[in-house]
């Protein structure tokens, strides 16, 4: 069965169409998990006592993992982010009133690129000798609200001087976003 030139030029345009709606949701969903894991993040930052908690015990309660580092602006102090460190990811979340915007130097050209980008391309390279696994990978997800940053979420940090390298990059380039805004 032979399809005429205009029904091939439909059924082209609908498959773009279909792509572009595909797309469109895959970035909804992306959106909205970045949400959840910033909704678990505050959450599991409030403390819920449990009830064997509340007996007395003459243990010492572990530790917990999870942190927060306060990003602080190089200038006057002020607070610019908190970074939520956990055993899986840090979560960089933009103070309220701060605006940051992603195509602002140097986030992209200096921590996306430089910072985390070097660190993918070490771990890709650890990857391909088989010393880690693919889903071991750093792997880095903004959430913006229209050209403003709000989140940086970076998975599969793996070693805590990634933190610090991290933690330190993300202060060091928002304060320099903030500065170069002016």
């Amino acid at each position: 069965m032979e399809f005429s030139e205009e029904q091939v030029k439909d059924a082209l345009e609908l498959r773009d169409r279909i792509s572009a709606q595909i797309e469109k949701h895959r970035e909804e969903i992306e959106i909205l998990e970045r949400n959840l894991v910033l909704i678990n993040s505050v959450l599991k930052q409030q403390s819920f006592t449990k009830a064997s908690s509340l007996r007395d015990t003459s243990e010492p309660k572990p530790k917990s993992t999870d942190y927060t580092i306060p990003l602080k602006k190089n200038t006057d102090g002020s607070l610019i982010a908190n970074a939520y460190v956990t055993p899986e990811q840090v979560s960089i979340v933009v103070e309220d009133g701060v605006e940051l915007k992603e195509d602002s130097h140097p986030f992209k050209s200096f921590f996306l690129e430089r910072i985390i980008g070097e660190m993918k391309r070490k771990d890709v390279a650890e990857f391909e000798k088989g010393d880690i696994g693919e889903n071991a990978i750093i792997d880095c997800m903004i959430n913006k609200d229209g050209t403003l940053l709000r989140e940086i979420i970076i998975k599969n940090y793996r070693q805590k001087e990634r933190v610090n390298e991290i933690v330190n990059t993300a202060a060091w380039s928002f304060s320099k976003m903030i500065e170069n805004s002016k």
